[in-house]
């Protein structure tokens, strides 16, 4: 939900050879741990680091086509959008992404307040 003191913000998180394929780099933007995966196809995703499920680490997980599978009780979430594979239930917040000349950025709504700031 956008509101009038919200703003938007792009953060460079790394480039696209910091990232393996069919693997994942952990970011945090204020104080939210953030996964930055990469695909077989070189498709980049980014996805709260946490399982909806038991809110395991998706950045432990065995990426596969453009899932990521949890490592602690197998759940599957999508990568475009975050959420749970039928049967299972549930979704963990996702990111907007894009790269240029292998530079990663991502999009983030915060409060105006909030000063950016971005770790690697």
């Amino acid at each position: 939900m956008r509101t009038d003191n919200m703003k938007s913000t792009w953060y460079t998180v790394g480039t696209l050879a910091d990232i393996p394929r069919l693997g994942a780099k952990v970011v945090r933007l204020h104080g939210t741990p953030i996964a930055i995966f990469r695909t077989q196809t070189d498709e980049v995703f980014a996805l709260e680091d946490r399982c909806p499920h038991k809110q395991g680490p998706l950045s432990q997980g065995i990426v596969h086509d453009r899932k990521v599978t949890c490592p602690l009780h197998g759940w599957v979430i999508t990568l475009d959008k975050g959420t749970a594979m039928a049967p299972d239930e549930g979704c963990t917040p996702n990111y907007p992404v894009r790269v240029a000349d292998g530079i990663i950025q991502i999009e983030v709504q915060h409060l105006d307040a909030l000063a950016p700031a971005a770790t690697a």
